[in-house]
């Protein structure tokens, strides 16, 4: 009985092995070999690839799918993990496999952790908490202006003109997401100041207001 234990993890060792070979190799077309991870320098092959920028959002959903824990950094225990769901293991399948990521990040339980993420990827430094405001404002492009891109230029507008707040919290940032989907726009006649919004959006919102009486 050992024996045949034995032997079955050795043959489902092997098999599990067999089946990363393809996406190992193409971990290692891609790989930093002296750091034994995939750097910024690999992941923009990576992006001329596939034929995206490297700024493309699309990459960043591929970021959340592997769970990488490391801006501009994939290891390969994520590349493997993430590519195996995502079943592919050549660069045209990954290419082929875009839009339907695309699709899983935009489904309604998938979409407040890919946002979430967003933030947590831009903290590249230990303990580090908060994200500097420019940051902030190129990721509120990315991730949200093809949804809300009225909502997103003026609260980027907003960003840069006020001299109160140098960094966002995650707080903050997740309460950006809620405000775009629940406040009408523009007329904001919804929102209530009273009910637990985050300081920065009592102020933007007074912005807006004033912007708009000028007119």
């Amino acid at each position: 009985m050992e024996l045949l234990t034995l032997d079955f993890t050795l043959v489902s060792s092997k098999a599990k092995t067999k089946g990363f070979v393809r996406i190992d190799r193409m971990f290692d077309s891609y790989a930093n070999s002296s750091l034994g991870m995939i750097d910024p320098d690999g992941i923009e092959a990576l992006c001329s690839d596939l034929g995206v920028d490297c700024t493309d959002v699309r990459i960043l959903m591929l970021a959340w799918k592997l769970k990488a824990q490391r801006q501009g950094y994939f290891t390969q225990d994520e590349w493997r993990t993430g590519l195996k769901e995502l079943r592919v293991d050549s660069i045209s399948k990954l290419k082929k496999a875009l839009p339907e990521l695309e699709k899983e990040v935009g489904k309604p339980s998938n979409y407040d952790s890919f946002y979430s993420y967003a933030f947590r990827y831009c903290l590249t430094e230990e303990m580090q908490k908060s994200v500097d405001i420019e940051s902030i404002c190129e990721l509120l492009n990315l991730v949200l202006g093809a949804q809300f891109r009225p909502q997103v230029d003026l609260l980027i507008e907003y960003l840069k003109v006020q001299s109160d707040y140098k960094v966002i919290n995650l707080d903050q940032w997740i309460n950006f997401l809620r405000f775009c989907q629940e406040i009408n726009f523009p007329d904001l006649e919804n929102y209530d100041a009273t009910q637990a919004w985050p300081l920065i959006l009592d102020n933007f919102v007074d912005w807006m207001r004033e912007k708009h009486s000028s007119f």
